[in-house]
């Protein structure tokens, strides 16, 4: 992810892959009047995006209170926009609820088979699904690199598979593109962009984002020094849900 200091939006998205994702979605599937799910905390910008791109309401999920208090003061104070804390395995929602939703490295995590098979069932019929997956670019890393996948939580599909893995879960790929070149710039700008803004925060921004750049500082020195960059990679993927 390129973080320019000028640009407050950029800036602000401290996700693997940037405004990339989004880019490539709204290049390749219509958000226009699309009821929305964006799952994950630090989406907040990637659902305004969405709603400025023509759909019809965002709503954002995160997993625990401190992400909840963050994203809600980070959020435009627009209606169409609802964020609510929720287990991603376990939400309020109704079955067929979302023309639409959005994962950007955050479902890459141990419980990822509950969490897909409940994002299906909150999905419509032919729904869709554009996740980033955290995924390993070859079956076997060093320990170093599985200590930064345990500490995260991440179980990470292997990256030229992805697509298996969805299809098995009744999943038709639309769209697929690699995104690991993008986590370069993302542990390479993160923390520098984490630093230069932190004055500017609440309270409860600098306390929430404090644990982010000690998280992404290890995690960049593993990947721009110790050759994890051989290990990890991104991979984008647009499904359709099948029934």
């Amino acid at each position: 992810m390129k973080i320019e200091n000028t640009d407050n939006t950029e800036s602000f998205i401290f996700l693997p892959a940037g405004l990339r994702q989004f880019r490539s979605l709204k290049n390749k599937y219509q958000l226009e009047c699309k009821k929305t799910l964006v799952v994950g905390s630090g989406c907040e910008k990637i659902g305004e995006k969405i709603l400025t791109a023509g759909a019809a309401r965002v709503n954002i999920i995160v997993n625990d209170h401190e992400s909840l208090l963050v994203s809600r003061l980070r959020a435009a104070k627009d209606t169409r926009i609802t964020i609510k804390l929720m287990e991603y395995d376990n939400t309020d929602f109704e079955p067929g609820t979302f023309d639409l939703v959005y994962a950007q490295a955050s479902i890459s995590l141990t419980n990822r088979n509950k969490i897909v098979k409940e994002l299906k069932r909150i999905l419509k019929q032919d729904g869709v699904l554009c996740v980033g997956e955290i995924t390993a670019l070859k079956k076997d890393y060093p320990v170093f690199v599985k200590d930064i996948f345990q500490s995260s939580g991440i179980l990470p599909l292997q990256h030229e598979s992805a697509k298996e893995y969805y299809a098995e879960r009744n999943f038709s790929l639309l769209y697929e593109e690699d995104l690991s070149s993008s986590l370069k710039s993302f542990y390479e700008n993160a923390s520098l962009s984490l630093k230069n803004n932190i004055q500017s925060l609440s309270d409860q921004e600098k306390s929430y984002f404090k644990k982010v750049l000690n998280k992404i500082t290890h995690e960049s020195n593993a990947y721009l020094k110790l050759g994890a960059d051989k290990y990890i990679g991104y991979k984008m993927l647009i499904l359709k849900n099948d029934f």
